[in-house]
C-alpha cells in the first residue's frame, strides 16, 4: 500500500476575476474549492490512475471535515489525525496576475504527533510512504527524519519531495525516491543548476549519498532520472503551461504508479514526465487520458 503524508493540508479556495482592485468591492467570475497539499495531490493522482493509497496527516474543524469527505467521495482511503484547530484555507486569486495567500495552519500538539508516529509504525515491507511538502513552523523540524527512521526500522520504503535542507537529514536512510526540482537541487549543493549536465552531476551525488532513485525536473528543459546503474534525460511535451501547481506531485504519483505495475524504472520515468506535463497543461490535476496523449512526446535518452 502507498501512504501519503501531508503535515499541513488546506482547503484551496480558487477565485477567478477579470480584475482585482485593492480597496474596492470585487466580484468573482468563477470559484472552486479543492483539498490542497502535496501528499493529497499524490493520492488524488494515484486514484485517477487506478492505484490505491491512504492519505494521512493532520485535519481539524469544518475545513478538515471538508477535505476528508472530498477525498472519501473520490474513493481515497484516509486516516488523518484529528486536531482541535481548523485546517487552513489558502486563497488563490486568478486575475490579470496570480496572487496566493497561504494561511499558517493549526497548532499541532505533541500528542497528535505521537498518534501520527504510531500510525507510521504500522507500515512494513512492501509499503511506501510519500513525504511531501514543507514542515509547519509549529512542528519540530526533525519530524521527517524521525518518521524516516521509523520506516527504516519497519522496512517500509520512503519517497521524499521536499526542500533541500530537509533532504540532508534523510539521505543516509536510503529513501526509495527523491524528486527535487532544479532550484531545490541547487539549494542543496549551493550551486546554480542550469542544464541537464549539472542536474545529472549533482543528482549522482544524491545517489552516492544514499538515494535509490532521483528525478530532477528542469521545467521546459526536461527532466533527468538517476540511479546507481546510470542516468537518463527526458524531453518534455510542448504545450501551454496553465498552472504548475501539482506538477511535481503528479511526477511522483506517475512514477510510483507505473513502477509498481511494471517494475520498469525507465518507463516509470517516462510516465512520470508525461504526468507532470499533463498537470502543467491543465487547470487541476492530470487525467489518464491526458497522460496517454502526451506519452509519445516524451523522449528518453541514456545520458552519456
Amino acid at each position: 500500500m502507498i501512504y501519503t503524508l501531508t503535515l499541513n493540508p488546506s482547503v484551496d479556495y480558487i477565485v477567478e476575476s477579470d480584475e482585482i482592485v485593492l480597496g474596492t468591492l470585487n466580484r468573482t467570475s468563477n470559484e472552486t474549492k479543492l483539498p490542497g497539499g502535496k501528499g493529497i495531490n499524490v493520492s488524488r493522482v494515484l486514484r485517477s490512475l487506478g492505484v490505491e493509497s491512504k492519505a494521512t496527516g493532520f485535519l481539524g474543524g469544518f475545513t478538515g471535515r471538508y477535505v476528508d469527505e472530498f477525498l472519501n467521495k473520490e474513493g481515497i482511503y484516509t486516516s488523518f489525525v484529528k486536531v482541535q484547530q481548523d485546517t487552513r484555507i489558502n486563497i488563490k486569486l486568478k486575475a490579470e496576475r496570480e496572487t496566493e495567500i497561504n494561511a499558517r495552519g493549526p497548532e499541532i500538539s505533541s500528542l497528535a504527533i505521537g498518534l501520527l508516529k504510531e500510525q507510521i509504525q504500522q507500515l512494513g515491507k512492501g509499503d511506501y510512504l510519500v513525504l511531501a511538502g514543507s514542515i509547519p513552523s509549529s512542528m519540530p523540524q526533525s519530524i521527517y527524519e524521525d518518521i524516516v527512521k521509523v520506516c527504516k526500522e519497519t522496512e517500509a520504503e520512503v519517497v521524499i519531495d521536499a526542500e533541500g535542507d530537509l533532504l540532508k537529514t534523510v539521505l543516509e536512510y536510503k529513501p526509495f525516491l527523491i524528486k527535487p526540482n532544479h532550484h531545490e537541487l541547487g539549494q542543496f549543493f549551493n550551486k546554480e543548476i542550469s542544464d541537464v549536465k549539472d542536474a545529472v552531476v549533482y543528482g549522482k551525488k544524491l545517489v552516492e549519498a544514499g538515494a535509490k532513485n532521483v528525478i530532477v525536473s528542469l521545467a521546459e528543459k526536461g527532466a533527468v532520472y538517476i540511479n546507481d546503474s546510470g542516468a537518463f534525460n527526458a524531453t518534455v511535451p510542448q504545450g501551454e503551461v496553465k498552472s504548475s501547481v501539482g506538477a511535481g506531485d503528479s511526477m511522483v504519483a506517475g512514477f510510483l504508479a507505473h513502477y509498481l505495475k511494471t517494475g520498469d524504472r525507465k518507463e516509470a520515468f517516462r510516465y512520470s514526465v508525461a504526468s507532470g506535463s499533463a498537470t502543467a497543461f491543465s487547470i487541476g490535476l492530470c487525467t489518464p487520458e491526458k497522460i496517454d496523449t502526451l506519452l509519445p512526446e516524451v523522449n528518453i535518452h541514456e545520458y552519456q
